[in-house]
């Protein structure tokens, strides 16, 4: 069977399961039913040599695991006589052999099979008589590695995933990021470090805290090898859906990582791995998802921990929680002092404006461009994802910036290079180019300013620097008198400013005044010339910072000559009452 049919194969499988099957259970069986014959298909050819090792070991009376381990080549086994095929030859007692093979796997491999609740399937299928038709049409599948690729199975994982986020009314964005767009990232990642790209043996270690089904691990790996099939990256993760965690544990298991750096769980909540530090990290978190139920411990945490604890700068809304995995990265970067860190993270625009000076997401900004982490900011065309058209940003982050990188941020305008997809995926119509990754890459490694000429002469940025405090201002709040029945200034007659003027609450406006500039020469030129009795309080000042990404590329375009719209509009008016002439 060719690669190309290998998902519409497996997904025949629903054939099987409808009308005993809601649509959106399909992947509750298909799901590990394709990681079982994938992990068999891996352990086929040492499967006789475990046995026999076993046997001989056990007799011998040591630890059987290790050389377990060392005779399957990988990092499971399975001590089962069964197999996917030899299933086949009991009908009969079809559930009790799957039972049994599947308590014969490692307890890493047991624990994936326990986060699809493979057993409550399994026992489902059976009682409506399905478990043999489904194990038969697996077992006729080859999934070898050498017949299908870590990355072909990858691709096949995520179709499946898709289609059945699709059925379901899931978000199937939450599970997987457009392989594409995993490659710009990690591209970014390495651009810098010719130390993990040519040293043979050179090791790294990458994290993802929303690893949905390993994508980003899988792609990052991949990349480094090719440029440096010596060095090695040690993967680390966390999931917060049971299955897409599964199948991730299951990708890294076949490609010999340790799948203990992999865990279950609300990363915001419940931290799995708290006191690692990371080289590299990349993460896609959700769009636009509120944070309620984790509340009560993101803001313990805030309080209690301030900035030793993840969430020290502020907390966003509880309506988005993108900025909380911004800070969790953040917390995980190694210090500079020993190598420091460098990460991206896709956000859509809301981190870049939302939130007024003092609020939690302009206090989040503020720290990470006062403290000077931002690289890069790239914008990607809309329709990029599979669960959303909105525009999307990367953001690159560092701790260890290049000297002629300090103090600034790049902008990168690439939402005009995609391309389109043959056939549409969910709500993904574009697609990201070889061509196009590697312009990116080259506009972000050469940190300039760049433009381009549009059809009409037009000069286009593309790429532009600006210092961090560019993106910083102060909100100043101007106040004027409260009048007597006399139109004379009230004068407070107590407390601690007593003598001073009283403020009327309901004349009280507010200016913002760019970071860096005088905020009294302001004052006296753009506001007193117009409300002369006017004064700032300055205890009421505020520093905050924002993005306005698209603000910086925009270009004006003037208006036609009137002369030829009205030229365009009697072209059209004629040829209207021309047809209407023609219809009487």
């Amino acid at each position: 069977m060719s690669n190309p049919n290998l998902s519409s194969f497996i997904w025949s499988v629903a054939d099987l399961l409808r009308g005993e099957y809601k649509q959106s259970d399909y992947g509750k069986v298909i799901l590990p039913f394709t990681v079982l014959r994938r992990l068999d298909c891996v352990l086929e050819a040492t499967k006789e040599a475990v046995l026999a090792e076993k046997k001989l070991r056990e007799d011998q009376g040591v630890p059987v695991e290790p050389f377990l381990l060392k005779v399957a080549g990988v990092n499971f086994y399975n001590t089962s006589p069964m197999d996917m095929k030899k299933l086949m030859g009991d009908q009969d007692n079809i559930a009790e052999n799957v039972f049994s093979y599947i308590q014969g796997f490692s307890p890493e491999v047991r624990d994936i099979f326990d986060c699809f609740d493979f057993v409550t399937q399994v026992q489902k299928l059976h009682s409506q008589g399905l478990l043999y038709l489904i194990a038969e049409k697996f077992s006729k599948v080859d999934l070898h590695p050498d017949i299908v690729t870590n990355e072909q199975m990858g691709t096949i994982f995520e179709e499946l995933i898709r289609k059945f986020a699709e059925l379901s009314n899931e978000t199937a964005g939450e599970h997987f990021t457009p392989r594409e767009v995993i490659r710009l990232m990690v591209n970014l990642l390495f651009i810098e470090d010719d130390y993990a790209l040519t040293k043979p043996g050179v090791v790294r270690s990458l994290y993802d805290p929303t690893a949905g089904t390993g994508g980003m691990l899988s792609v990052a790996d991949e990349h480094l090898s090719e440029y440096n099939p010596d060095a090695r990256l040690v993967m680390y993760g966390q999931e917060l859906n049971d299955e897409s965690y599964a199948i991730c544990k299951a990708d890294m298991l076949i490609k010999g990582q340790d799948i203990t750096n992999i865990y279950n769980g609300n990363t915001l909540s419940n931290d799995g791995l708290p006191t690692e530090r990371f080289d590299y990290m990349l993460s896609n978190p959700p769009f636009g998802v509120e944070w309620k139920k984790i509340r009560k411990s993101v803001e313990e945490e805030h309080k209690q921990r301030g900035f030793d604890g993840r969430f020290g700068p502020g907390l966003p809304r509880v309506s988005d929680g993108s900025l909380l995995f911004l800070m969790h990265l953040i917390s995980k970067m190694r210090p500079a002092k020993d190598g420091g860190s460098r990460f991206g993270i896709v956000l859509n625009g809301s981190p870049l404006f939302t939130g007024n000076a003092g609020s939690g997401e302009s206090e989040i900004r503020r720290y990470v461009l006062e403290n000077d982490l931002v690289e890069a900011i790239i914008g990607l065309p809309t329709d990029m994802f599979y669960n959303t058209g909105i525009s999307t940003y990367v953001w690159i982050v560092t701790n260890r910036k290049p000297e002629h990188r300090k103090g600034k941020l790049q902008l990168i305008d690439a939402s005009g290079m995609w391309q389109k997809m043959r056939k549409s995926l969910g709500s993904k119509r574009k697609e990201l180019s070889d061509e196009h990754i590697a312009e990116i890459t080259r506009l972000f490694g050469d940190a300039q300013e760049v433009s381009s000429t549009d059809e009409e002469g037009h000069e286009v940025p593309i790429s532009r620097i600006f210092n961090n405090e560019e993106f910083g201002y102060q909100t100043i709040t101007v106040e004027r008198p409260l009048l007597d029945e006399n139109g004379e200034p009230v004068v407070i007659t107590s407390g601690k400013k007593k003598g001073q003027t009283k403020p009327d609450p309901k004349r009280r406006d507010t200016e913002e005044v760019r970071l860096g500039e005088d905020v009294d020469e302001y004052f006296q030129r753009e506001v007193i010339p117009h409300v002369p009795d006017a004064w700032i309080d300055h205890d009421k000042t505020k520093i905050g910072y924002e993005i306005p990404f698209n603000r910086h590329f925009y270009v004006f375009k003037p208006p036609r000559e009137l002369d030829e719209i009205d030229a365009e509009l009697k072209g059209v008016t004629d040829a209207i009452v021309k047809m209407i002439g023609e219809l009487s």
